[in-house]
């Protein structure tokens, strides 16, 4: 049985005020760790040595960064479309707070626990990008306006595929329920990823493109683009955006290990749980990050192209072959 933490709390304020505080504290430290081991990763992949002066083997660099950028000044450009420009980053930010309290870390232990989990994390991911292209429009600059609008473009066009790979796996447990979702794979005794590869090698690719990673970072091409949707962002605006694309890296993990690597389940007793989710999410980050390092950048028709010609057929391919086996057995 999952505990939440209002049934821990017994109040809903307590609960909500904890929940908060603790996503916010697990999304810090992730921030934090992610980016110093991008560091590491990319220097190993190009024989060098990273960040090793601040702190032992350079873990403090990030630290001292973050600390740089919060002291900056805030500078706003003329002629800018402030409501929009000012919401930007909270807009991006805030529903990636929610995303987080979803997720089951343990089979006896979650923020939130509700039947509809999967449905809510794309729908929050959804309002993110509403606010991509609002700091793109409100920059009142040519370049951040079109660099937001290839993140919509792109995002829309790998939605698609991104949620067919999901509906198989919902198809397979009738369920929409994270934690669910979690225990089918533990009855079944066996990992989704092992059934359903396909769906989770279209996920993966999906998940790369809808947090703009390389080798799908044409939002953020900056030979073409300078930065982006972010290029008239400094201080605590440019940081929230950083902010909110790493945590979007473990969200669209969690979600993969919850699809298709069963969630918090592995060998040892169930104290153990917390540590095996957390392994499989980072497992899934190093592949995004090993991916950035060794592919090249796609040009934008061969973005587009390779998700509406390739991915999204595939994915419903693979939908309709599930249905039939399922309803075949």
């Amino acid at each position: 049985m999952s505990v939440t933490f209002e049934q821990l709390l017994g109040s809903p304020l307590l609960a909500l005020l904890a929940g908060v505080a603790a996503v916010m504290g697990l999304l810090t430290v992730n921030a934090l760790f992610l980016i110093y081991a991008e560091r590491k990763v990319s220097a190993r992949m190009q024989f060098r040595l990273g960040p090793t002066e601040v702190g032992f083997a350079g873990t403090l660099q990030t630290v001292a960064d973050m600390l740089k950028l919060i002291s900056k000044q805030i500078i706003s450009p003329k002629h800018i479309d402030k409501p929009l420009y000012h919401l930007a980053p909270l807009v991006v930010f805030a529903p990636v707070i929610a995303s987080t309290a979803l997720f089951p870390f343990s089979e006896a232990w979650s923020i939130v626990d509700v039947n509809i989990g999967l449905v809510l994390v794309f729908a929050f991911g959804g309002i993110g990008i509403i606010g991509i292209f609002m700091g793109g429009w409100g920059s009142n600059n040519k370049y951040a306006l079109l660099g937001a609008m290839r993140s919509v473009a792109q995002n829309i066009s790998y939605e698609i595929p991104l949620l067919l790979s999901a509906l198989s796996v919902v198809l397979m447990t009738q369920s929409m329920n994270l934690r669910e979702i979690t225990v089918a794979q533990g009855e079944a005794g066996f990992w989704f990823i092992l059934v359903q590869p396909v769906a989770a090698v279209i996920y993966l690719i999906a998940a790369v493109a809808e947090t703009n990673r390389a080798p799908f970072d044409i939002p953020e091409a900056e030979s073409e683009l300078i930065a982006g949707f972010h290029t008239e962002y400094s201080g605590m605006g440019f940081a929230m955006f950083f902010f909110a694309e790493y945590s979007n890296m473990l969200i669209v993990s969690m979600v993969g290990t919850v699809l298709f690597l069963g969630g918090w389940s592995g060998p040892g007793p169930a104290v153990l749980g917390p540590i095996w989710f957390l392994a499989k999410t980072y497992s899934i980050i190093f592949m995004m990050m090993w991916f950035r390092w060794t592919f090249p950048r796609l040009r934008f028709d061969q973005l587009m192209s390779f998700a509406w010609a390739i991915m999204i057929p595939v994915s419903i391919a693979n939908l309709i072959a599930t249905a039939v086996v399922l309803k075949v057995v």
